[in-house]
């Protein structure tokens, strides 16, 4: 009994994979009897020109007015009158808030000057890169941008080793941007 049951399984299978032995027979298509000219169109001997229309294209953007967005105007802050009155801050107190990047004002004017070129260093480096490389790396190269804004600030408040320092960061992040 144990026999049977796999070759009957096998017998089964075999029959199934065989497939059907009827074919189906495609009736053929009826001959064509007379045959059919084919038509030439003659060309025209003067054929008209075509003129595309003049379409009038906006101008194409600038980037450096992409780069300035307009400002928002601040609204004027209106005073509760029940509110408790704001008290000022103490000098002490405001430096330590805001944190400063050194002590300040003790720069010698070697240390200016020598901020001051790589500044302008940066600043050539930055133009000269190209431009698929600035579209790629947008978001670096305002990183940059904003590190010399920042540089320059320092610098015309007088902050050189501020300057230095700030100039120095944006110089490392476009040498990676040059790699």
């Amino acid at each position: 009994m144990s026999r049977r049951v796999p070759a009957l399984v096998c017998a089964g299978l075999a029959l199934g994979l065989s497939g059907c032995r009827h074919r189906v027979k495609v009736m053929p298509l009826p001959p064509v009897l007379t045959p059919v000219p084919l038509v030439e169109v003659p060309r025209p001997a003067n054929a008209p020109m075509l003129t595309p229309p003049h379409v009038k294209m906006p101008p194409s953007p600038v980037a450096a007015a992409a780069a300035r967005l307009p400002r928002e105007r601040r609204r004027p802050v209106v005073k509760d009158e029940t509110a408790p009155p704001v008290v000022s801050p103490t000098p002490a107190q405001e430096a330590a808030t805001i944190g400063s990047l050194t002590a300040g004002g003790t720069g010698s004017a070697q240390t200016r000057q020598d901020a001051s070129n790589l500044i302008a260093s940066n600043d050539r480096r930055l133009n000269a890169l190209p431009a698929q490389k600035v579209d790629e790396q947008k978001s670096e190269i305002s990183t940059v941008k904003n590190f010399q804004r920042q540089a320059q600030e320092a610098l015309n408040s007088g902050d050189a080793e501020g300057a230095m320092t700030l100039a120095t960061k944006a110089k490392l992040l476009l040498d990676d941007l040059e790699k």
